[in-house]
């Protein structure tokens, strides 16, 4: 059989385009390296606060991020050191001068804790972060930061929500 020019063409350009079709799989295999190490490096930056339903944290434009330290949570009712109760908040604001004993008695019960697992710790190096209630009252919050720094604790930290900086340029 006889072949047209056109068919001959035609062949001939199938034959050379024959393998032109497929997925070059190099690249992507690349591209899933660099996100799966973006993700790696960018989880395990983050550390959280406990989670207070209840609260509501004042706002700030704090830029530094939360770290992994004994936390005191202020409630309306309680103050509880690292998940534990151990005062009323109407006994604390009853007693007279800067000092809560049993929250003392219980950081200092952590801050050995602290000491075992990182040895000796210099005072100054020892922080406590304080998640209370944008309205609890001064007098509460100013006992409980004496009470810290009675207990050896060189750092004291505020828990607060981060506000960007655009919304400070608005008022």
């Amino acid at each position: 059989m006889v072949k047209s020019g056109r068919a001959k063409r035609m062949e001939k350009h199938h034959k050379r385009h024959k393998g032109t079709g497929t997925l070059n799989l190099v690249s992507l295999m690349d591209i899933f390296t660099i996100l799966v190490f973006f993700l790696l490096v960018n989880s395990s930056e983050v550390e959280t606060l406990p989670n207070a339903k209840d609260l509501q944290l004042p706002e700030s434009i704090a830029e530094k991020k939360a770290r992994d330290t004994v936390v005191i949570l202020i409630n309306d009712t309680d103050i509880i050191v690292q998940g534990k109760a151990v005062a009323k908040v109407a006994q604390v604001m009853a007693t007279r001068g800067n000092d809560i004993p049993a929250l003392r008695e219980a950081l200092l019960s952590q801050n050995d804790r602290v000491m075992r697992r990182a040895a000796a710790v210099e005072i100054i190096a020892r922080e406590v972060t304080i998640m209370g209630d944008k309205d609890i009252p001064y007098r509460l919050l100013k006992k409980v930061m004496a009470t810290c720094t009675a207990a050896d604790y060189g750092q004291i930290s505020l828990a607060v929500l981060q506000r960007s900086s655009d919304k400070l340029d608005s008022f």
